[in-house]
């Protein structure tokens, strides 16, 4: 190695000898000439070493470049994103006091030599050589961006050391490959490409990212002071801190260095650089924000960090995650996400509204455009940073066998998928809103909204399980709110388990599990495996429970999935972008929504009028009875459907709510411990009402399409008149008419004599081949108007509300 250095010193010396040589004996040297026959000769005789091994031409590669990402406005910066930040202008839109400064601080000859200073070199020779020491530098501008090139298009590591060392071979190397861009690049190319390419300090290269860290603004706009600040960084870009100020005297004192200079290149009259001179230093900028920790706002990040995610796994961008990270950081890409700014604010001010970022629970809320999938919204009580190691902020985790261990949890700090799922978080129960699955599915079936069945307070399936949690006899069953004749309607505004358990059954429950997938849900949490769609998903024949929510979600894929069903069945696959534009201004297709439909249009409509009844709102046909959240219709103030849902011990609660224009599901959970219990409608239903609220102000109220009558009553025939007969009488003439018959467990007023039937709920008409309960007399007066069975309804008063 000692060897080399003395070897490329000679070259060096050599080089610059024969220059001055030339120069005392009034030899003029052709510019084009000089590389090509003095110094290749020169290099021949010491081995061949500088020149030899080099290509004819510089291929000069295109710096990386800063990315920006936006709001669905295009204007609302989220986060930019770098490995180097740097944003290219064309040399018109670089004021010409910004080229002069430059200019003047680094090459005043640019304009007169072809690549290499001669004069400047030889000067160098003899002050380094008098001083014993490199004292002088004979750097064109021309040789910097060489530099700088030579750097960018490196492969290897070794390159880019092999581009920067201080040795005489890189200089020599420097000097051909100078000529040669001189050659095919115009002078202003070169400035251009040098202005755009030099590094600043601050992390900041090229003058723009410069403007922008230390004034604040964009170069069009410097002083000939600040100009000539950035013009003097150059050449000591580590040596003045933007954010501690330190190293300022350092740095005016050559910004006025630089000014004087200016004056000597007829850029400033004395006048001009004494104003300058005096001029203030006001750094008014910050250091460039990178990636999501550090998003425009600490809310946004979630959905940053979910659009990050998202480019990571478009192969587009690269074959590998590694190289879509490379290119979304050097890319120079202009992002128009989908977030929506109205959207996320509201979201964020009503989850605040309701808990605190220092709360263990997490509520979650995910907003979806339906028909589109895009996201508008992603946010939750907890800020999106990592905790300083040195001082942990976040409080000790709530799961007892963690917490005893002395480890932290996610709140209210964490940078964790929370609402989106990835890196081995799965999501969360969603309890009853799963029973829209199986309401689908029994629409798909052929049964109508109006199917009946005559719900019991347990429901006992044939379906073996051993552990002890909903354990009849060694048989999987079903409790909760039941009781009386339910349809779809009914029993999806009361959440009545005992019918949707049954439902699935009959819609059969591998086939209620594929509605869900093919509506975006995913299975990753299911017993002894961690891949997706193995185990229960796909031998769901007996998992009796699925359609009460017992598999794990996330807000995002559950928001998706009723915004399925609002968009007439078309399922479209969750996106965070809105446009990609590339360096070059092209838009990318990559950008473009991906859908499909997944079920008709009639069934969606069907899924959505029942929807309506658990929100207070009302069926197209006026079917509804019971609710689970009963205020929200009255709280958004526009048509909604959707559903609520709260799992065993409440160890989740979740409310779904949509509008034509925007589905939100929200969840309150522990994402630290699954068992934690307590969970309140009381939290999530205001966050979510509201939120929907908020965003829908001044926007239209937009009426849900009414399914067809077949699909919400199928073929309906009329039911025999059975009233006075014996229970055994009208269960025969029922039977006879095709009917599935039960007898209602608890009497009914009736003027009937006691023990006989006082009726049919349904009565006056129902499905072919339905479910029809016989009433029992108790042989007392009739019911009270307005409280006996109707068309579609069942006997009494509706039960209370539940999820």
């Amino acid at each position: 190695m000692t060897l080399m250095r003395k070897r490329d010193h000679n070259i060096l010396a050599n080089a610059a000898s024969l220059l001055i040589c030339g120069l005392l004996a009034g030899v003029v040297v052709a510019a084009a000439a000089f590389p090509a026959v003095a110094l290749s000769g020169l290099a021949a005789k010491a081995g061949g070493e500088a020149f030899g091994q080099l290509p004819d031409e510089l291929v000069v590669k295109r710096s990386p470049q800063i990315s920006y990402v936006y709001a669905n406005d295009g204007k609302t910066l989220i986060a930019t994103m770098y490995d180097e930040n740097r944003r290219d202008l064309p040399l018109e839109e670089m004021p010409k006091i910004v080229q002069q400064a430059i200019l003047a601080a680094e090459d005043q000859k640019f304009y007169e030599h072809n690549g290499v200073d001669v004069m400047g070199i030889a000067r160098a020779f003899v002050a380094n050589k008098q001083a014993g020491d490199v004292e002088q530098g004979a750097s064109t501008l021309t040789m910097q961006f060489v530099r700088l090139s030579i750097s960018y298009s490196a492969d290897t590591a070794q390159e880019v050391v092999d581009a920067t060392e201080d040795t005489s071979k890189r200089k020599v190397r420097e000097m051909r490959y100078a000529m040669a861009i001189e050659q095919r690049m115009t002078k202003e190319q070169i400035l251009e490409g040098y202005l755009n390419t030099a590094y600043f300090g601050n992390r900041a290269y090229g003058i723009y990212a410069a403007s922008q860290v230390y004034f604040g603004k964009e170069p069009k706009t410097l002083t000939a002071a600040e100009a000539a600040f950035l013009a003097a960084l150059v050449k000591f870009p580590g040596t003045y801190s933007v954010e501690s100020g330190s190293g300022e005297k350092t740095a005016v004192d050559r910004r006025n260095y630089v000014l004087g200079e200016m004056v000597q290149t007829g850029a400033l009259t004395e006048q001009q650089a004494t104003l300058a001179k005096a001029e203030p230093l006001k750094i008014v900028g910050k250091i460039t924000p990178n990636g999501c920790v550090q998003a425009t706002k600490s809310t946004w990040g979630f959905f940053c960090d979910y659009f990050q995610r998202w480019w990571n796994d478009q192969e587009v961008f690269g074959a590998t995650a590694y190289d879509r990270e490379r290119s979304l950081k050097s890319g120079g890409f202009r992002i128009v996400t989908s977030l929506d700014p109205v959207a996320q604010d509201a979201a964020d001010k009503n989850i605040r509204a309701q808990i605190s970022v220092n709360n263990d629970k997490a509520l979650m809320l995910a907003a979806v455009e339906p028909g589109s999938g895009k996201v508008r919204a992603l946010a939750v009580n907890r800020n999106f940073k990592l905790d300083d190691k040195n001082k942990p902020k976040n409080k000790l985790n709530s799961d007892p066998a963690k917490k005893r261990r002395g480890l932290l949890g996610t709140y209210p700090n964490t940078t964790n998928p929370l609402m989106t799922g990835g890196d081995g978080f799965t999501g969360y129960q969603a309890g009853s809103a799963f029973k829209l699955f199986s309401l689908v599915a029994a629409l798909e079936k052929g049964y109508p909204l109006d199917f009946t069945m005559a719900t019991k307070k347990v429901f006992v399936t044939k379906f073996p399980i051993s552990g002890p949690n909903a354990n009849c006899g060694g048989y999987y069953c079903a409790s909760g709110q039941g009781g009386g004749v339910h349809n779809m309607w009914t029993a999806f505004g009361s959440s009545v388990n005992t019918y949707f358990v049954p439902l699935a059954i009959l819609a059969g429950v591998q086939n209620t599990v594929n509605v869900a997938k093919k509506m975006g849900i995913t299975f990753h949490d299911e017993p002894g495996t961690n891949q997706d769609d193995l185990g229960y998903s796909n031998n769901a024949s007996q998992w009796g429970a699925f359609t009460l929510g017992v598999s794990a979600t996330t807000p995002l894929q559950l928001a998706n999935a009723y915004a399925t069903v609002v968009a007439d069945g078309l399922y479209c696959e969750p996106t965070p972008v809105q446009s990609i534009t590339d360096i070059k201004g092209n838009e990318l297709s990559v950008a473009e929504k991906r859908c499909k439909q997944v079920m008709t249009a009639d069934v969606a409509r069907a899924a959505v009028d029942a929807g309506r009844c658990p929100g207070g709102d009302r069926s197209a046909y006026g079917e509804c009875r019971g609710t689970t959240n009963q205020d929200s219709r009255g709280i958004v103030g526009k048509p909604i459907t959707g559903k609520s849902g709260t799992t065993d011990n409440s160890a989740s609660a979740t409310l779904t709510l949509s509008t034509k224009q925007l589905t939100i599901s929200g969840f309150l959970t522990n994402p630290d411990w699954a068992h934690d219990s307590h969970m309140e409608h009381g939290v999530v239903n205001p966050a979510v009402q509201k939120t929907l609220r908020d965003f829908m102000k001044g926007k239209p109220a937009i009426q849900f399409t009414k399914p067809s009558s077949k699909i919400a009553y199928g073929d309906q025939i009329s039911i025999p008149n059975v009233e006075c007969k014996t229970i055994d009488e009208a269960r025969a003439i029922l039977r006879g008419k095709g009917f599935d018959v039960e007898v209602a467990p608890e009497q009914t007023d009736s003027k009937c004599p006691k023990g006989t039937a006082a009726g049919t709920s349904p009565d006056g008409k129902t499905i072919r081949k339905g479910m029809v309960q016989i009433e029992v007399s108790n042989g007392k007066s009739a019911p009270n108007p307005g409280t006996g069975p109707g068309p579609g309804n069942g006997p009494g008063q509706p039960p209370p509300p539940r999820n």
